[in-house]
């Protein structure tokens, strides 16, 4: 009877530790559950619109600290005719940013594509009090404060443009033209890369250059 007793004794005491266990582990399975659901409702999502020559163009919901190549990858990918060139695929995106993917024809002809861009943004933009204004027009804010800079842009400057660098004549322009072809300049200390350009030259133009 004594031994009866201390067996259920026992078997009691080991079923309440199993539930005390098996309610901690429920108990720690929310916290960690809720832990997500925060985390999840904390962040920072963009909303980011990409045109161009991308299989699915449109407006995409990424998580802050994305990168234009995740946009890329978000809207389908890149067309068989893209030409990713003259873009900045590790660049992190931001709130109504504007992500135009060029065409191969686009990046070969690209002094013509900006001026028809800048046609384009010219007409969009408001132009007096009496006009419409059209708040989906295109930010030139950074290309804005780069022109007031007198900054040239080393990935998508004209041939006469890099010539107006010290110390980069028509054949060093040519080669900085066709090394961006194939490789984007993703920082300014890239043009050292470029044939014939060393720490001297740099030092001369790093100044007057941005990507």
């Amino acid at each position: 009877m004594i031994l009866l007793i201390s067996s259920l004794t026992i078997f009691l005491f080991r079923k309440d530790i199993f539930k005390s266990r098996k309610k901690d582990k429920k108990e720690e399975t929310e916290v960690v559950i809720k832990k997500k659901e925060k985390q999840a409702s904390s962040e920072i999502y963009f909303k980011v619109d990409i045109k161009g020559q991308v299989n699915n163009p449109g407006i995409y919901s990424l998580k802050e600290g994305s990168r234009v190549i995740d946009v890329i990858e978000a809207s389908g990918g890149l067309t068989e005719n893209a030409n990713t060139t003259v873009i900045n695929l590790s660049k992190k995106i931001e709130d109504e940013m504007v992500i135009i993917i060029y065409s191969n024809e686009e990046v070969n002809n690209f002094a013509k594509t900006k001026e028809v861009e800048k046609q384009v943004i010219e007409n969009c933009i408001k132009k007096d009090e009496n006009s419409l204004q059209n708040d989906a027009c295109i930010n030139q804010s950074n290309e804005q404060s780069n022109t007031d800079n007198n900054l040239i842009n080393i990935n998508t400057a004209t041939q006469e443009e890099l010539m107006t660098l010290s110390g980069i004549g028509e054949s060093k322009a040519k080669d900085i033209i066709t090394y961006r072809s194939e490789n984007a300049f993703t920082s300014i200390e890239d043009i050292k890369n470029v044939p014939g350009i060393g720490e001297s030259l740099f030092a001369k133009i790093k100044e007057n250059i941005t990507v």
